[in-house]
C-alpha cells in the first residue's frame, strides 16, 4: 500500500464559486435581522411596545431577504398546511358534538318538584 500525494491549491489558485466568496465575508443581513429581534425583546421588556413592534417588524424582512428560497417552498407548502388544519378542526368540532350529545340528559322523568308545606 502506497501513499498518494494529495494535491492542495492556494486560495489564489481556487476557482471563485458564488459560495465560496459569500462564506468568506460576514453575514451582514443576519446580522442586522438578529440584532434587530434581540433590540425588539429588550424594548417589549422594557415596555416600548411600538419601538419593539418596529424594530420586530424590520427584523423579520431582513430575515426574510436573507430566506427567500425557504418562503417560496413554505408559501408552494401553505394550501396543504391549510388543508391539514381544516380537518383537524372539523374533527375535533364533531368530537366535541360526540361528547355534547352523550352528556345532555335525556327527556323523562325528572326529579319532582318540592311542594311548599302552605300549598298541602
Amino acid at each position: 500500500m502506497g501513499l498518494t500525494p494529495v494535491a492542495t491549491r492556494s486560495a489564489a489558485d481556487r476557482p471563485q464559486s458564488s459560495g465560496s466568496a459569500r462564506s468568506d465575508a460576514p453575514d451582514w443581513i443576519g446580522m442586522a435581522a438578529g440584532g434587530s429581534l434581540i433590540a425588539a425583546g429588550l424594548l417589549l421588556f422594557a415596555g416600548k411596545r411600538r419601538a419593539a413592534m418596529a424594530a420586530a417588524a424590520a427584523g423579520t424582512s431582513l430575515a426574510m431577504l436573507e430566506q427567500q428560497d425557504l418562503l417560496r417552498t413554505l408559501w408552494r407548502q401553505l394550501p396543504g398546511y391549510v388543508d391539514q388544519v381544516q380537518q383537524a378542526i372539523s374533527q375535533v368540532r364533531s368530537t366535541v358534538e360526540e361528547f355534547t350529545a352523550k352528556a345532555t340528559p335525556e327527556p323523562g322523568p325528572g326529579p319532582r318538584p318540592v311542594s311548599s308545606p302552605d300549598q298541602g
